[in-house]
């Protein structure tokens, strides 16, 4: 039996696995950067060992310091969670090999399918569908890694060579091997899998199928289970496959087998995850299953006959998984940094924690009675900070409900209603998401952002002015020395704000008089302090949730939530603006590389990449503003820059 077990990995999985542990009675070891030192992995681990450095490559990535670490802390086993060394064969080796229980498939299983090139041999020769290269359009994949690094779609087979070149660069950048493969990349298509789960007897299970076409960069934003729209036959085949993939390489653990799904409802293999997914609850909402206790009794040998028996339950209701994370979909998904001042999702004024329905108990509580409910994952709390070191997904938040409209509903309207105080996040783009009339007739596949991202990330013109003067007077509240808004100045008022992210200008201009609030659009002041303020505009009373934190305000309100940026009340003259053609960092992160054949005093054209940026686990693609002569290139490989540091200067041409 495990009594003390280490997770080797950060963030939302590592607080996911110590939640497990505590109902189980195992004792929990986290590992920690020293830009994770005060992060809430560590404060929620009963012990905790220092990885010297920041950057992943000197800390989660070093194998040998985290069985180091485990021996240390007296740990008997260790759980990879997902990314960083979950799917290294050689970490799993080196777990084993120190006498330690490893939480996850046979290390010959995870190299078998590390290499997507030798999976897919393995795979056809089980009699599992594989794509088979073709004509365009095609894509490019790295063979020892996912996640979107290393990947190309080509629809032009004359810059194919190139195009090779770069996946290649970037797969050995992020993984360490150049090895990349080409197959036809499918237009339309649904991006589907199937949970997989074995013991050590010979049992395999799969745990029904999950949606996953909602992507961004390659890499999911929203999941759902079961997967809807594909009828009883092929979801049959896919759980079919997905056990002879299981069998075929005497997988034990839990797992994850992806397919691609044609329009036409032909599925083909991708790829195997030899690990959990980011999506895995939403697999246990729809079959009252804890997947983290399950891998953890089958590492102890136990059989799963138990705990899901033959033939597996059909799963009960629908459940739908948004990932939250700190990015700005409307500038390229840029990531974003800074402190997290608040996080409350589920419960308003209220955050995870014991009144939200996240135990197992009060989950099946909810599902006996048919009542829907919220679960949120996270590994941040008040305080914490997002850096530019690692992935910036802040939470996972999961809705259960008895129908797929319950649950998208239940969905949409808690992340709407949550208090997220802090970095740019994706939220609004999540719910426009789930209410688009392509996800709620599910009808969405992979290319589902391509075609409207635009309409999704597009300003919000509704109540913004409304949210400005609550935050206006809110201000004004808070700065007086009297009490109640009766005592605000009678004078006119004028107040500039930035709304974020869209970089839109709002002025509001308002005044008190006998009768009241005068303010555009006809709005009334019926209540006022510094963190709430009560408006009636259109017959329609509507309250207002406040927070300051310096010059930037949260406006949270019954229809969503705002930030801005207080300006000052004229744009300072002395302020110098970037010099024409300058190339500024956009975020915070590493140079990787230079384009080929760039440098100082060459030409270049607008639109073409001249450097890469590495930022949050994401490349990020840098290009000149213009057409012009390079005239400048303070960018190197290796060097670190922070947001608004000069890159380079490309000298526009004249026009003719």
């Amino acid at each position: 039996m495990i009594g003390s077990l280490l997770v080797a990995n950060r963030g939302e999985i590592a607080c996911r696995v110590f939640r497990t542990c505590g109902e189980l009675g195992i004792a929990s070891v986290a590992v920690h950067s020293d830009a994770d030192a005060g992060a809430l992995h560590v404060r929620e681990a009963d012990v905790a060992v220092r990885l010297p450095g920041t950057a992943a490559a000197d800390t989660y990535l070093r194998g040998d310091l985290v069985v180091r670490a485990a021996l240390a802390a007296g740990a008997d086993a260790v759980h990879p969670g997902y990314g960083f060394l979950s799917e290294s064969a050689a970490f799993a080796r080196a777990v084993v090999d120190a006498g330690l229980v490893w939480i996850g498939p046979p290390p010959s299983v995870i190299e078998a399918m590390a290499s997507k090139t030798r999976a897919k041999r393995i795979m056809a020769e089980a009699g599992v569908p594989v794509l088979v290269a073709g004509e365009p359009p095609l894509i490019v994949k790295a063979a020892a890694g996912g996640g979107g690094r290393g990947m190309r779609v080509v629809r032009d087979l004359a810059v194919l060579d190139a195009e090779v070149a770069s996946a290649r660069a970037e797969a050995m950048a992020a993984f360490g091997d150049d090895e990349v493969f080409v197959e036809p990349y499918v237009e339309g298509g649904r991006h589907v899998e199937v949970q997989i789960l074995a013991d050590a007897h010979g049992a395999v299970r799969a745990l029904g199928t999950r949606d996953c076409s909602l992507q961004r960069r390659h890499q999911k934003v929203i999941e759902e289970a079961p997967a809807p729209g594909l009828g009883a036959g092929l979801a049959e085949e896919l759980t079919a496959a997905a056990v002879a993939a299981a069998r075929a390489v005497g997988y034990v653990g839990a797992g994850t087998v992806e397919f691609l799904v044609t329009g036409d409802g032909r599925p083909f293999f991708l790829e195997m995850n030899t690990r959990l997914q980011v999506e895995h609850p939403v697999t246990e909402a729809v079959y009252g299953l804890d997947l983290v206790a399950l891998q953890i009794r089958v590492a102890e040998g136990a059989a799963l006959d138990s705990a899901v028996p033959a033939p597996v339950p059909v799963p009960v209701g629908h459940a739908v998984e948004a990932r939250l994370y700190a990015e700005d979909p409307g500038a390229g998904w840029r990531p974003r940094v800074g402190v997290v001042r608040e996080l409350s999702v589920g419960v308003r004024g209220g955050g995870p924690g014991p009144d939200e329905p996240q135990r197992a108990g009060r989950r099946a509580e909810s599902r006996a009675a048919g009542a829907g409910y919220v679960r949120v994952d996270t590994g941040f709390g008040p305080g914490d900070t997002v850096t530019s070191h690692y992935d910036p997904l802040l939470a996972k938040v999961i809705a259960w409900a008895p129908t797929r409209p319950e649950a998208v509903r239940l969905l949409a309207r808690t992340l709407e209603r949550a208090r997220i105080h802090g970095p740019v996040t994706n939220r609004d783009l999540l719910v426009r998401s789930l209410r688009h009339e392509e996800f709620a007739g599910a009808r969405m596949d992979t290319a589902f952002y391509d075609r409207h991202l635009a309409e999704l990330t597009a300003p919000r013109s509704e109540n913004v002015a409304t949210a400005a003067l609550a935050a206006a007077i809110a201000d004004a509240q808070g700065r007086s020395r009297f009490g109640g808004w009766r005592s605000l100045p009678s004078q006119p008022q004028e107040k500039r704000y930035r709304s974020e992210p869209d970089g839109e200008e709002c002025t509001v201009r308002y005044r008190l008089t006998r009768n009241g609030l005068e303010a555009e659009g006809g709005v009334r002041l019926l209540e006022a302090s510094r963190d709430h303020v009560v408006l009636e505009a259109g017959g329609l009373r509507t309250r207002y949730d406040v927070s300051d934190y310096g010059d930037r305000i949260h406006v949270d309100g019954p229809s969503g939530a705002h930030t801005f940026t207080l300006l000052p009340r004229f744009p300072d003259p002395t302020a110098a603006p970037a010099a024409p053609g300058s190339l500024l960092a956009p975020m915070p992160g590493t140079v990787v590389r230079i384009a080929e054949g760039v440098a100082e005093g060459r030409e270049v054209r607008a639109g073409q990449a001249l450097l890469w940026l590495e930022a949050m686990k994401m490349e990020h693609r840098i290009v000149s503003p213009a057409t012009g002569t390079l005239t400048a290139l303070h960018a190197a490989p290796g060097r670190q820059v922070e947001v608004g540091s000069l890159l380079a200067v490309v000298t526009e041409e004249p026009t003719p």
